[in-house]
């Protein structure tokens, strides 16, 4: 099928910067819509691929770079930096927007699956709680509650008030994610616990919008994101009526190695959401980027279809 993308842009909830997006719009009469969010430090150009082969299916696939991300950011300078208050809302808040002007410009007559990886994953479960918008949930390479969030929080706090909220902290991003190669020490790729694949983890290192760190008020956005995302009231409060897929690799760090996901599984199980969970086994942090993608992607089209 012949597929047109479209560059669209949104007027960001921040008031001031205009989310760069893309919309992918199917050969033929469209079954669905489906929004990709993104992760952190990546971009929206990562997921071409994927989001060609759910234009193919049939789907308007839809997605933008976040605030700090890509082409959303004015300039480098503005890589990292989320907002000067309540950026994790913000984040929230734009996911809604974007979707909202995709399906006022093509329709709003068609389901939507609302699909986030990583810190996307954590986005969209709060988009799901506070909109409500979407019909499936596609919640991908999450994780559960984090025990050291307050006291991340507590630093985080400290170093704003010393060095200023675009401080770049190597020891705040040490103590986040320093951990998370550990099982992989052996192969020398710092970027290990991304996917089993040498030649996707190389194209991450060599992409200029990969390539920055987060400012500590956007540490704080994170840890906040997951904080609320895995509170107790979360699953109870989403529409029971909406189902979830889970998809995670068996050896992704930010899920604690299928632990965490298997918590946040049980949340919405003991909470009466219908849920599906998928844990790819030997499979690490990017499932879409790893040995798996063919069977990750037939899942998500079985999803969506039934």
């Amino acid at each position: 099928m012949a597929i047109q993308v479209v560059e669209k842009s949104v007027r960001s909830s921040d008031k001031d910067h205009e989310l760069k997006g893309l919309v992918y719009l199917p050969e033929g009469k469209p079954t669905g819509y489906f929004e990709v969010i993104h992760g952190m430090v990546e971009h929206i150009g990562r997921y071409d691929g994927f989001m060609r082969r759910m234009a193919d299916a049939g789907y308007i696939t839809f997605a933008y770079d976040h605030l700090g991300h890509g082409k959303t950011a004015r300039d480098e300078s503005e890589l990292g930096y989320i907002a000067p208050k309540d950026g994790w809302q913000r984040l929230v808040d734009d996911v809604a927007l974007f979707a909202a002007s995709v399906k006022e410009e093509y329709g709003n007559d068609l389901p939507l699956t609302l699909m986030g990886h990583s810190m996307g994953s954590f986005i969209v479960r709060l988009t799901a709680e506070q909109y409500d918008f979407h019909d499936k949930l596609i919640i991908m390479g999450t994780g559960g509650p984090n025990p050291i969030a307050g006291v991340g929080l507590a630093m985080i706090k400290m170093t704003k008030k010393i060095k200023g909220e675009r401080h770049i902290s190597t020891f705040l991003e040490k103590t986040a994610f320093g951990k998370y190669n550990s099982r992989f020490a052996d192969e020398r790729d710092p970027k290990s616990w991304l996917s089993t694949i040498e030649e996707e983890r190389q194209k991450y290192k060599d992409d200029p919008l990969c390539s920055f760190y987060f400012t500590a008020s956007a540490m704080e956005d994170l840890i906040k994101l997951n904080k609320l995302s895995n509170r107790k009231s979360w699953a109870p409060s989403l529409n029971k009526e909406k189902p979830v897929l889970l998809v995670s690799g068996s050896d992704d760090p930010v899920g604690d190695y299928g632990k965490g996901v298997e918590t946040v599984h049980k949340m919405l199980c003991d909470a009466g959401v219908p849920v599906r969970c998928k844990i790819y086994d030997g499979c690490r942090h990017e499932v879409l980027n790893d040995v798996c993608r063919e069977e990750t992607i037939h899942d998500i089209l079985d999803f969506c279809k039934n």
